[in-house]
């Protein structure tokens, strides 16, 4: 049965899954399939450890019987009628929730553009542990890298069919393709970890195995004999692409809508105010090609296009589902995400870029701190306040000079964002895109 045949199935399913829900006595009823496919593989110092390949249709139905709402989970086979009948049950006995609603009629989507998001390519599993031995072997022949921690490769497909009684439905697919590798550099006490990875919605936009292997070598086998550095305040710390992401998504979910709504976001009182520097542009764009965010229509079958969440540092809006946006007096902006329930959630998140290169930007800061991993996770979501172990590389006249790990980063997120220097260094294949950042101010805590 072809993948079409097969998301046609389930798209009948989910809509027999609602009629047996009004039949049961639901005012209203929406009907979620995700389907689930992987095949992954794993090897380390030139031996399989693992081969998985699995596969899931994971069915959930959501009823209202007046302003009450209850969610009810299966896997395929269930008996419908059932689980319709026990999902009203469970509603008739549940507290009102004045929020809690479909999406309004006029906002459902009817139609959407062609994003890319599905590659028929099925690698192998004897292709996989190819790649993964070939990033491992790779890795292995930087001088300096004395051990691995393991390699992988995989190959998965995501897909959501949404139907919901009061008229839409819709499915898509998105296919992925990883690969990855850890290595050790240095012996004994002195032993470093680094890595790298690459992950794609088309096969062909995938790194080669052996790029992605010499990345990681090349960067554990810099880490080795790090140094300690002293203690001190008013740090430049300038952040790597990878670290760059994390710092940007801790901006992703103060905006989200949820967490205003709950009052568990520094940033709850700060609609249409300045929250970050003049120039930091932050677009949530789900229509993407082939993006690993992108998505035709959200949890709730609404579809926006791209929305502008921050321009020129000032917040524009908070991330919304149809209930979040009615707590809080506004309209959904097509942002609902489903897994246990419907929650907000981004899409692509870009940075616009800055002006200067990363090592033009590197080479204004003269002396500071540059960010290649962050370890643990120091942050309050309420009060914004930072603090993060960290490694990476002390910077001195302006270039990268001597390794440093064990130090930790603090300051508060409020600050940060208005004391950021964007770098042009845009990687759009992650959800996330965003550049090196160097941010003034912080403490270091070393020696």
């Amino acid at each position: 049965m072809s993948d079409t045949q097969q998301s046609e199935g389930l798209l009948a399913t989910a809509e027999r899954l609602i009629g047996r829900a009004r039949a049961a006595g639901a005012d209203q009823a929406d009907a979620l399939v995700v389907r689930s496919r992987s095949r992954s593989a794993s090897v380390r110092n030139g031996e399989v450890e693992n081969t998985q390949s699995a596969e899931s249709d994971d069915f959930s139905l959501r009823v209202f019987v007046g302003q009450k709402v209850a969610t009810v989970h299966a896997g395929q086979g269930a008996d419908e009628t059932a689980l319709a009948e026990r999902a009203v049950a469970m509603a008739r006995v549940s507290p009102e929730d004045p929020h809690a609603c479909l999406a309004d009629v006029e906002m459902l989507a009817k139609s959407w553009p062609d994003l890319e998001l599905y590659d028929s390519t099925e690698p192998s599993a004897e292709s996989l542990i190819e790649a993964a031995t070939a990033a491992e072997t790779a890795a292995l022949s930087v001088p300096g890298v004395s051990s691995s921690v393991g390699a992988g490769a995989g190959t998965g497909l995501f897909g959501m069919v949404l139907a919901t009684s009061h008229g839409f439905s819709g499915t898509y697919e998105r296919s992925g393709f990883s690969r990855s590798v850890s290595v050790i550099a240095g012996e004994g006490v002195k032993m470093e970890r680094d890595y790298d990875f690459d992950s794609r919605v088309f096969f062909a936009d995938l790194d080669e195995a052996e790029a992605i292997g010499l990345r990681a070598g090349e960067r554990a086998a810099a880490r080795v004999n790090p140094r300690k550095v002293k203690t001190g305040s008013n740090v430049t710390v300038v952040f790597d692409p990878r670290a760059a992401r994390g710092l940007i998504g801790h901006m992703v979910s103060a905006i989200n809508g949820a967490s205003v709504a709950r009052k568990t976001s520094f940033l709850k009182d700060m609609m249409g105010k300045k929250v970050a520097i003049d120039g930091l542009t932050l677009i949530d764009d789900p229509f993407v090609r082939r993006g690993s965010g992108s998505r035709p229509f959200d949890g709730e079958g609404v579809s926006v296009g791209p929305l502008t969440m921050v321009e020129d540092g000032i917040l524009q809006q908070w991330y919304l589902t149809t209930g979040v946006a009615r707590e809080l007096g506004l309209t959904s902006n097509g942002r609902a995400g489903r897994g246990g329930g419907v929650s907000p959630s981004s899409t692509n998140v870009i940075v616009a870029p800055g002006q200067q290169s990363p090592e033009d930007l590197i080479a204004s800061v003269g002396t500071g701190f540059y960010v290649t991993e962050l370890i643990g996770q120091g942050v309050n979501p309420v009060t914004g306040e930072y603090s993060r172990g960290a490694s990476g590389f002390w910077i001195e006249n302006g270039k990268l000079s001597f390794a440093v790990s064990e130090v930790t980063i603090a300051s508060n997120l409020k600050d940060m964002f208005k004391r950021m220097t964007l770098a042009n260094d845009i990687d759009a294949k992650f959800s996330i895109a965003a550049p090196t950042i160097a941010v003034e101010g912080m403490t270091l805590a070393g020696e």
